[in-house]
């Protein structure tokens, strides 16, 4: 029951207290007239610094809990939030909830899943860092990184800053089957932004890198981070338009993760069913050369998108999105499968006092067994793709348009740097005509790929 204690809700936060209070909700919600309810909780603390050229230039330090609450009248639903825990606020909360989900328009495939579809185990997936690192050691981490990358050549100027983020949190989902799921997740995360003058002209370039692990101790030490940052900066010096032609086009490890994320995005249920992506109708359809294995593994170890159950309580799991070329699956959770008529796949995605939706969690292509020096070394005149501009991509067609920069390969050798130009193309082809995938799959996001080879694409420039 709920109980106050100096105004707020009795919850030991140690022992397990969320898990009362969401089932207290879901009791209280019964007894309102929802006939199924879940419940989020989530809580959390952050530190973020940033240095500018040896200066702290900002510092943030948050701590927050927010509640979630959606409910199901029949077939009518509502959703809202608060970060006030107090009884009385909770109370009005569900009371409120309940009498917005009677107005609202039914929805026939509305609804929690099955209980027999909730998850039954939920394993340790290595998630969760208890170092805690205090403001000042923070700060110091930023400052090497930085130091670094301006120690490195004497063509970095200046800088944008270097960032420091530490984060950690929990939580915890309960529905009215009887689920009660809790999870505990951690991050660290480091960026440098230097900035290069060329001497000879004046003219200036920037880059950056970054390193993000769930333990502090498998990040990358900030001199490597620094130095990294650097390098990819003065590279960009002195860079060129070229000519418009048709050419080979390599994208590097984290471009070519922003061709899988546009793959993620059209093979979403909620794109699907409403006939908004180029890959409606394709499954069980060749999309790509037999070499080309994709999957979503929600249960990798130490995965920046893994978690043990999704956001409406099922198992997640390891699923094979593309298997030697064919599109073996979509990504749904249990509102978009029901509208196509398919189970959902455990990729329920959400934010406290949202209804779900759906998202990746460790999406990756396989990699192949050359490195992208020597996938580099396979063109005699193309792109060699660093950065991307914009966003000119249809997800209805798959029209893909997109401002780029990078370097020029010329027989196999990274010529001079390019930028101010455009690359066009279709996805669906670009997904067929990839001939060769390299070997450097690193993850630094909840979407990852290697080095990419696509046959041709039309670059735009001068």
């Amino acid at each position: 029951m709920l109980q106050r204690k100096g105004g707020e809700i009795a919850v030991n936060s140690a022992d397990g207290g969320y898990a009362q209070l969401a089932t207290d909700l879901l009791a209280m919600a019964r007894r309102r007239g929802a006939t199924e309810a879940d419940v989020v909780i989530a809580d959390g603390e952050n530190l973020s610094v940033q240095v500018r050229l040896g200066a702290v230039d900002r510092l943030t330090k948050a701590r927050e809990k927010r509640l979630g609450l959606r409910v199901f009248v029949g077939k009518r639903s509502a959703c809202t939030s608060t970060s006030d825990f107090s009884p009385d606020s909770l109370q009005q909360l569900v009371a409120q909830t309940c009498t917005l989900a009677d107005a609202v328009v039914e929805d026939p495939v509305s609804g929690l899943p099955a209980a027999d579809q909730m998850a039954g185990d939920q394993p340790d997936l290595d998630l969760y860092d208890d170092t805690k690192l205090d403001t000042d050691r923070q700060i110091e981490l930023a400052k090497r990184a930085e130091a670094a990358a301006l120690a490195m050549d004497e063509r970095i100027t200046n800088s944008e800053g270097a960032d420091f983020d530490s984060s950690s949190g929990r939580v915890v989902l309960g529905n009215s089957h009887g689920f009660v799921g809790e999870y505990r997740s951690s991050s660290f995360s480091l960026a440098v932004s230097p900035i290069a003058t060329d001497p000879r002209t004046g003219s200036m370039q920037r880059d950056a890198w970054y390193a993000v692990q769930r333990k502090f101790s498998k990040l990358e030490a900030p001199e490597a981070v620094g130095i990294e940052a650097a390098r990819r900066t003065v590279r960009r010096l002195g860079a060129r338009k070229v000519g418009t032609k048709r050419v080979p086009v390599v994208f590097d490890q984290d471009m070519a993760g922003s061709l899988l994320g546009n793959l993620c995005s059209a093979i979403s249920g909620y794109s699907l069913y409403k006939g908004a992506s180029f890959l409606t109708g394709q499954l069980g359809k060749p999309l790509a050369p037999e070499y080309i294995t994709v999957y979503d593994d929600g249960r990798m170890a130490g995965g920046l998108g893994s978690r043990p159950f999704d956001g409406e309580g099922l198992p997640t799991r390891k699923n094979t999105i593309v298997e030697r070329g064919v599109l073996k699956s979509y990504l749904l959770d249990t509102y978009s499968g029901k509208k196509m008529g398919l189970p959902s796949t455990g990729n329920a995605s959400r934010s406290v006092g949202e209804s779900p939706s759906v998202g990746p969690t460790n999406f990756y292509l396989v990699p192949g067994a050359q490195t992208a020096q020597e996938i580099i070394g396979t063109v005699k005149d193309g792109l060699y793709v660093t950065e991307l501009i914009g966003f000119g991509i249809n997800m209805v067609t798959g029209d893909y348009s997109r401002g780029a920069a990078g370097f020029w390969i010329e027989n196999g050798e990274l010529a001079y740097p390019v930028e101010e130009i455009t690359i066009a193309g279709n996805l669906k082809q670009m997904y067929r005509e990839i001939e060769l995938v390299g070997s450097d799959l690193a993850f630094r996001g909840r979407i990852a790929s290697p080095t990419l080879k696509i046959a041709e694409m039309m670059v735009a420039g001068s």
